[in-house]
């Protein structure tokens, strides 16, 4: 079955008679041994070793057989051992205790998993299709590239689309992680496995189901889950050497006493036993894992993506975050920050008679301009004679006057004036200036500016906070870098860059600093963003490029995660560490009490290895809280 599928139950028919057919036969068998001193317990023994061993044995003895020792392979042992020196009680007990913990442990880490199991469910079924005029429920799978679907409020939307037809709020938080819902019209991209919240919307699909967001994701997740960290391939490499350790330590525990000073050999067998079953790294092998599944989770359900657990530990190193700004630091779109009139024309002219102009234009600039005359309430105008110059500007007749609307450059060529004023405002600006200009002079400047996103001031704040240096780095000029620098807070700035250079600054930067993290758009930016200890890309919920190239990838155009993705690698690591610690300090403290006898069979697999991997287990859950 599918580690992810979140349909499984909690026990199966199976474990559950098990369980209850193994306790209720040691039961049985400590009953007649007690009352009845009667040999025959020992067959009940059997049968519940029988029964909850079945798969511990096989396995135990598969790995002695591929030369390997397993925690199986030193359980089997146990508890042969001990129905050899007639324990059997404590043979059954260790298989039963052991065969429980197990089960407990696969739970719990099936509980880790559970905010990543659902994303599986998240894409309905079936989907409503208009065909031939006609509407038509098929299967997701069979749904093709153009198909026009309905998606109702309270339909889970089941693939990537656009709007074609109406609007209404869409909940995106299991693939962006935003808990307010969003509001689409036509032209704005779904994605598959959010829901329609209220409004009727028609969709035009645009992805296969095998190419969508959710698709990706969920690959990314179960790739992320194979890659070990560097702690989790330490401890694997520690186990392969401390099990055969173990191995000869209770063999020695097991036959010098009795070699050398004519001990009782059932006695020092039965100690060999317990340090067999008190030294089962259990809880060591899982202390890693198990805290970076829950890591993983956590970050997933935040709608952060972490393509490994090596990058969830190596984050927390961060010497200095490092920004691309455009469409980082900044949204990517331009808007107005400021309206100057030159001459008699009030600002809502001005904005009135370029915005009547750059609406028939497809320059980037006009959206904004647009946008600023809808707010202010400002006339569009009828325009004759227009005519657009690539790249410069446009011009037309609005009544019975010229206008044109441009760069500086675009109106000197036309003739028209420049005040002084104008070259005076513009000398230090890091804005992008477009005129306005009559027949004879300019009346009046659009003044915009690539917008700073609203949370990066305080993004920076944060990071300083935690010791964190922090840089940007842009292909704009010097002017407009020194601008969103004094916006943001940020360190320092690196202007006038090209791709490459941009490579070139991270390298320098590596060799000045231990830990380079590089954040940026994941499309343009990929080459340093490789090149970065670890490279994070932002706004990737429609970006196929930024989720194969970063390390870690932020859905959503959110910066407030990257200070809670270094603090849930901080604590991540700690809690790894407080496994580990625990770990370490109760399995030696149990082997110390093994060899003077103070520990029994069935008390080390309780406490020593049930008890504490549930321990273990239980720590790394809390990072699942982490928000």
């Amino acid at each position: 079955m599918d580690a992810f599928d979140e349909n499984k139950k909690i026990i199966s028919k199976k474990e559950a008679f098990v369980i209850l057919a193994s306790a209720i036969s040691i039961a049985i068998g400590l009953y007649i041994e007690f009352i009845y001193e009667n040999p025959i317990a020992q067959a009940f023994f059997l049968i519940a070793a029988a029964l909850s061993g079945k798969d511990i044995f096989r396995k135990g003895i598969s790995s002695i057989l591929r030369k390997k020792f397993s925690i199986n392979f030193l359980i089997t042992i146990a508890a042969i051992g001990a129905f050899a020196i007639g324990h059997g009680e404590e043979g059954a007990a260790v298989v039963f205790l052991f065969y429980i913990a197990e089960f407990l442990e696969n739970y719990a880490s099936e509980r880790a998993k559970k905010s990543i199991s659902a994303l599986l469910h998240l894409a309905p079924e079936t989907a409503v299709v208009k065909r031939r005029g006609k509407e038509e429920r098929v299967r997701v799978e069979d749904l093709k590239i153009g198909d026009v679907v309905i998606i109702r409020p309270g339909d889970k939307i089941p693939a990537d689309g656009v709007v074609c037809k109406g609007s209404s709020s869409i909940d995106q938080s299991a693939i962006t992680g935003e808990s307010i819902p969003v509001h689409k019209k036509e032209g704005d991209t779904l994605f598959a496995g959010t829901i329609n919240m209220e409004g009727y919307i028609e969709m035009k699909v645009s992805k296969d189901i095998e190419n969508s967001v959710l698709s990706k994701i969920i690959d990314l997740v179960k790739e992320a889950q194979k890659k070990k960290s560097k702690n989790e391939i330490f401890i694997e490499r520690f186990s392969s050497y401390y099990t055969p350790l173990v191995i000869v330590l209770s063999v020695l525990v097991a036959v010098l006493p009795v070699a050398l000073f004519g001990a009782n050999p059932e006695e020092w067998i039965y100690r060999a036993l317990v340090l067999l079953v008190v030294s089962c790294p259990c809880a060591l092998a899982i202390s890693t894992p198990v805290s970076i599944v829950s890591a993983l989770t956590s970050g997933a359900k935040n709608g952060v993506l972490i393509k490994g657990g090596n990058y969830i530990e190596e984050i927390r190193n961060a010497k200095v975050v490092v920004f691309d700004k455009t469409g980082t630091l900044t949204e990517g779109r331009p808007v107005v920050t400021e309206i100057v009139p030159l001459n008699d024309y009030t600002e809502k002219e001005i904005i009135s008679i370029a915005a009547s102009l750059e609406k028939k234009s497809s320059h980037p600039l006009a959206e904004p301009i647009a946008a600023l005359a809808a707010e202010k309430g400002a006339e569009i105008r009828k325009v004759s004679g227009f005519k657009s110059t690539s790249g410069k500007g446009v011009e037309g007749r609005i009544g019975e006057r010229a206008f044109y609307v441009g760069s500086k450059s675009f109106l000197e060529k036309t003739g028209i004036r420049i005040p002084d004023e104008a070259e005076k405002r513009l000398l230090n600006s890091a804005e992008t200036a477009v005129f306005v200009g009559n027949e004879k002079e300019a009346i009046g400047m659009i003044l915009l500016m690539d917008k700073v996103r609203d949370c990066s001031k305080d993004v920076i704040a944060k990071l300083r906070k935690m010791g964190i240096k922090t840089f940007m780095l842009t292909g704009d000029n010097e002017r407009v870098a020194k601008k969103v620098s004094e916006m943001t807070g940020i360190d320092g700035y690196f202007a006038n860059l090209l791709p490459d250079d941009k490579v070139k600054t991270i390298e320098e930067l590596l060799k000045e600093y231990d830990h380079v993290v590089m954040v940026g758009d994941g499309v343009n930016d990929a080459p340093a963003l490789a090149k970065a200890h670890v490279g994070i890309a932002v706004g990737a919920a429609g970006s196929d490029v930024a989720i194969e190239t970063a390390d870690v990838v932020l859905m959503k155009d959110d910066l407030t995660k990257i200070p809670y993705l270094i603090s849930l690698s901080k604590k991540t690591v700690s809690v790894v560490k407080q496994n580990v610690a625990l770990s370490i300090i109760i399995k030696g403290s149990f082997t110390v009490l093994a060899i003077p006898g103070l520990v029994t069979l069935w008390l080390a697999v309780a406490v020593g290895d049930m008890g504490l991997s549930l321990g273990v287990i239980a720590n790394a859950l809390r990072i699942g809280w982490k928000k």
